[in-house]
């Protein structure tokens, strides 16, 4: 098994992050457990095909913990391993930014889309 080397930290913090969808995934576990639609809702438009993968990625890496009841209808809830909860309180700075600087934010993304 290779010993994987980063440069900084933010380069290991990215290695479990990366993906478009995994810091929103993070946040609103970090709030409350969720069942899939639920999670659905909460992080948005993303596909069922995308979200289900980084779920699986998430899961494997140690961050997230599904837990399946076993029951018909199925009922299945996903929440914050001990791990996943460190990531989300490092993210916690990242979140009170962007709420912070929500109008600079927005005009900077409607100026790259002209």
């Amino acid at each position: 098994m290779l010993n994987q080397h980063f440069n900084c930290g933010l380069e290991a913090s990215l290695a479990i992050l990366s993906g478009k969808w995994k810091p929103l995934v993070l946040f609103h576990l970090a709030h409350e457990v969720h069942r899939y639609g639920q999670l659905k809702r909460a992080v948005g438009k993303v596909s069922d095909k995308v979200l289900i993968q980084q779920l699986k990625e998430l899961q494997q890496d140690g961050v997230v913990e599904r837990t399946d009841y076993g029951e018909i209808p199925p009922r299945v809830e996903y929440s914050l391993t001990d791990f996943g909860r460190s990531l989300a309180r490092a993210l916690a700075p990242l979140c009170q930014w962007g709420e912070q600087h929500t109008e600079q934010i927005g005009n900077i993304v409607r100026n790259r889309e002209k």
